[in-house]
């Protein structure tokens, strides 16, 4: 391997060169190249090289501050940390990731093929899985033999297997998981696991890629990078020695004593399961430009409906669901409806009705939260016969789906004393639909959730934002839907998903449009209370921050 990975790319190299398709290539598999120097002549370009250990160093950035989960290109930003895909009206993934199984020695160049795959695909969602990821936890005893390079790290004993398929097998189903991460310095997992999630195309690299029989069931494509060894000794050197604070004479000795009888045990055979063979790694475009061509006909084949069709014949002329609690429409709640449902009501007339609104829904959805019975004295000295939550009862967190759903924060804050707020963006335009941002308060899954939007059409964004916060654990009934209108295909699609998720509205409107606008609605809600005008669908480069 390379260095640690958790759906972080190591450090993008150069942006990726489409090969010519009229560059000579032959039968799909082993692709030749030139003779690579040999390992005599790099190692004299390498004479800089430290003969004995380094002074002690601190750790690198990619050891002790993990880069962000992107990874950007001239045109656009690649979101390497993935996302939960769209779900069906069932609650169950649309489709499958496709997974692209890397495997070769070690120092070969499959990280960099990762990343050339990467930026040459099509594709804005995308996990980077390393197997470097799932080294065992060593005891006292591994560590000393590891500090002398006497512990065999190549060996398939080193890894967790049990832990690295059940990780593969979620991210392929589209769940979030969470990854550990390796330190090569103190040869430890360092303390925080990072969270993943699924995407549309999973990249999988690891020297020991093809030698599990779970893992193979798992990719759907396999590539074998083929780099001679004097290279890969070359690199070898490189890396360990100027990257994780290692000595020559280690290195060498860990090289001749267990890399290379690994490689050609246990890795080099597994070169017969590979579907194409990659020479000379990262460089050899041809090779690439075929695996990108294969991916996407494949994603062209399992790419299912937008959820939008698939919602909007769904659930028609059935009753509301039992789930559903609206808003008693007082002549008070009426008359708000009406002034903030008014295309000439101003914004600061619209704001101040919408707040009024968001408070008594928030008021109306505390009364769901169980409550005991309780006797207390009143200052006159006589008892009262009350409710009041239980002391030892689950907190109220609140999540908000952006960026109208913020708007519901205040009112949430104003009644709930001391409590937690978290964030989602979901894009459900055509061209960046899916998770862009997350922001949870910690151990939030024994909370009730109260998950807040505006309004709510087709359900969506709703269904997502449910879906990730019961990857995180949190107990379906003690999430709360919240908005202040929602139409009634929202109200089956998210029920039907999620039939123990409380709904809670001061208005349910019978249909919408072909645009998916609530018919009659409100209008945008974001626009007329942040008061700015319907903005573009948000690019991809631009997504985090809109």
């Amino acid at each position: 391997g390379s260095g640690e990975s958790w759906g972080v790319l190591g450090g993008p190299g150069p942006p990726a060169q489409r090969p010519s398709r009229e560059s000579p290539g032959r039968a799909l598999g082993v692709l030749p190249g030139p003779e690579p120097p040999c390992c005599e002549e790099r190692l004299r370009e390498l004479g800089r090289l430290p003969l004995s250990a380094p002074p002690p160093r601190r750790r690198t950035a990619s050891q002790c501050k993990p880069e962000p989960p992107l990874l950007r290109t001239s045109k656009r930003t690649i979101y390497t940390a993935g996302r939960p895909p769209w779900y069906s009206e069932t609650g169950a993934p649309v489709d499958e990731a496709f997974v692209i199984g890397l495997c070769g020695g070690s120092a070969s160049g499959k990280t960099t093929v990762a990343t050339r795959i990467i930026e040459a695909l099509d594709v804005p969602w995308v996990v980077l899985l390393s197997m470097d990821s799932f080294y065992k936890v060593l005891d006292e005893g591994q560590q000393a033999l590891a500090a002398r390079s006497d512990y065999n790290f190549d060996h398939p004993d080193a890894f967790d297997f049990e832990l690295l398929v059940s990780v593969l097998r979620k991210l392929k189903k589209g769940k979030s998981v969470k990854v550990p991460v390796y330190d090569f310095t103190t040869h430890s997992r360092r303390r925080e696991w990072k969270t993943v999630y699924g995407a549309n195309v999973i990249v999988f690299e690891g020297i020991l890629a093809f030698a599990n029989k779970e893992l193979l069931k798992l990719l759907d494509m396999k590539v074998f990078v083929d780099t001679d060894s004097d290279i890969r000794l070359v690199r070898r050197l490189q890396r360990d020695i100027m990257e994780r604070g290692r000595d020559i004479v280690g290195v060498i000795k860990q090289y001749n004593k267990f890399v290379k009888p690994a490689f050609e045990q246990y890795i080099e055979p597994t070169v017969q399961v590979a579907d194409i063979v990659v020479p000379r790694g990262g460089e050899n475009f041809v090779a690439l430009d075929l695996i990108v061509q294969h991916v996407h006909s494949q994603l062209e084949k399992v790419r299912g409906r937008l959820i939008e069709a698939t919602l909007a014949s769904a659930h028609q002329g059935q009753p509301l669901p039992k789930t559903l609690s609206v808003l008693e429409n007082t002549p008070q709640v009426r008359g708000m409806h009406t002034i903030i449902r008014n295309k000439d009501t101003t914004r600061d007339e619209f704001i101040f009705y919408s707040k009024r609104l968001m408070r008594l829904l928030i008021e109306h959805a505390l009364s769901f939260l169980p409550l005991k019975s309780v006797t207390v004295e009143t200052p006159q000295g006589t008892t009262y016969e009350g409710k009041q939550r239980p002391p030892a009862s689950p907190q109220i967190t609140g999540v908000s789906i952006l960026r109208a759903g913020e708007t519901m924060e205040q009112a949430l804050t104003a009644v709930c004393k001391d409590i937690r707020l978290g964030k989602i963006l979901i894009q459900t335009n055509h061209d960046t639909w899916g998770l862009h941002y997350l922001r949870l308060p910690k151990e939030i899954s024994e909370d009730y959730v109260i998950l807040m939007d505006s309004t709510v059409s087709t359900g969506a964004a709703a269904m997502m934002a449910v879906r990730v916060l019961l990857d995180h654990d949190v107990q379906e009934d003690r999430i709360f839907l919240l908005s202040l209108l929602m139409a009634e295909m929202g109200v089956h699609s998210v029920a039907y998903a999620f039939p123990r998720v409380r709904i809670i509205t001061t208005a349910v409107d019978k249909r919408i449009n072909e645009e998916f606008h609530i018919i009659p609605g409100i209008g945008n809600f974001g626009d007329r209370y942040f008061g700015t005008d319907a903005p573009p669908a948000c690019c991809e480069s631009e997504a985090m921050d809109c």
